[in-house]
């Protein structure tokens, strides 16, 4: 059996992990390379002791050369992201990135967000943003992909599948959502992601300055008519997951029945969108280790309520960069994340 090769650059954060257990079970990707410059030297199963049928492979340094048939996942923070997409897509390789450096198309608001000069603004006309349930003809097609945010695919998904009911939207979109410490920032070894200052507490953080919140904007309204987003993100005494509660206000009553039919309308050929009967039913514990978002809502006069979930780690980034691998080398789009 022929299989596509692949190179994890980063793989040795939380995201590269998981997206590593990942392939080690797919039957047509075959991971080849990994770097880290943290564990450079460790053989992958002293790093990853932890996970099974993992692949003969030694952690190298990001700059060690990578075999030339092999296409390219980055797991790296947005700087080295700026300069490794570029390059790799130059030696005719196909590139998922899983930072932020590629995903919004306005300069001015990516530097103000991420507080860096992007050097290689160019790229932006030739990348794909990866949500297959909104772009995946486009994925298909790809050499470079972005893979969206945790916390924006939380959000962007359960407004933009509103479809046409968004241009009745009145005043900004209210978004409240809730993360586990791996998805709030817990990649790091921060003192104030540390268990300690977890345990027992609850705390929001930055409030209406969060880098996902322009992602949201940009493309939670593609086809309608844009509106402000009004972001706070909190960190829950968890690992992994993130339940988003998105408030909408309209212009005139709520029509619960023309709601759920455009949702179910939506989703119904989704594969990896649960519709749930009310907003209640709606956790954490249902998604996490899955590559499900899971949607429920309900109305109050001129009032909308969305609350969705998702497991940052799979469907808020590694899961969905398979989701997107499948889809731009021809594979069944759930292939390795659903069981059968």
């Amino acid at each position: 059996m022929t299989q596509t090769k692949i190179a994890i650059i980063g793989a040795g954060g939380l995201t590269g992990k998981e997206l590593t257990s990942l392939l080690a079970h797919h039957p047509h990707f075959q991971l080849v390379h990994i770097t880290s410059n943290q564990v450079d030297g460790k053989h992958i199963r002293e790093v990853f002791p932890d996970i099974s049928h993992l692949p003969n492979l030694v952690f190298q340094k990001h700059d060690a050369p990578i075999p030339k048939d092999a296409h390219i996942v980055l797991a790296t923070p947005n700087e080295v992201s700026l300069e490794k997409a570029p390059e790799y897509l130059s030696e005719g390789r196909k590139v998922i990135d899983l930072s932020g450096t590629f995903r919004l198309h306005d300069q001015t608001k990516f530097e103000t967000a991420y507080k860096f000069k992007h050097t290689k603004f160019e790229w932006m006309d030739k990348v794909v943003f990866g949500l297959p349930e909104l772009f995946r003809e486009k994925i298909k097609n790809a050499n470079f992909v972005s893979n969206p945010g945790c916390y924006a695919t939380s959000a962007i998904l359960p407004i933009a599948i509103l479809g046409n009911l968004r241009n009745d939207i009145e005043g900004a979109v209210i978004v409240d959502a809730k993360s586990g410490v791996s998805g709030a920032g817990g990649r790091t070894e921060e003192i104030k992601f540390a268990y300690t200052h977890v345990y027992e507490n609850f705390r929001a953080y930055k409030i209406l300055s969060h880098q996902h919140e322009p992602e949201m904007e940009e493309y939670a309204f593609v086809g309608s008519k844009p509106k402000e987003i009004h972001f706070t993100p909190h960190l829950l005494p968890v690992y992994r997951g993130i339940l988003a509660t998105i408030y909408i206000r309209f212009a005139k009553p709520v029509d619960p029945k023309l709601v759920e039919e455009k949702l179910q309308s939506a989703t119904k050929n989704e594969p990896l969108i649960r519709l749930y009967n009310t907003p209640e039913e709606i956790e954490i514990k249902k998604v996490q280790n899955t590559n499900y978002l899971d949607i429920g809502f309900t109305t109050k006069g001129n009032t909308l309520v969305l609350v969705s979930a998702l497991d940052n780690l799979r469907k808020g980034a590694a899961g969905q960069a398979l989701q997107n691998l499948n889809l731009m080398f021809g594979y069944p789009e759930t292939l390795g994340l659903v069981s059968l």
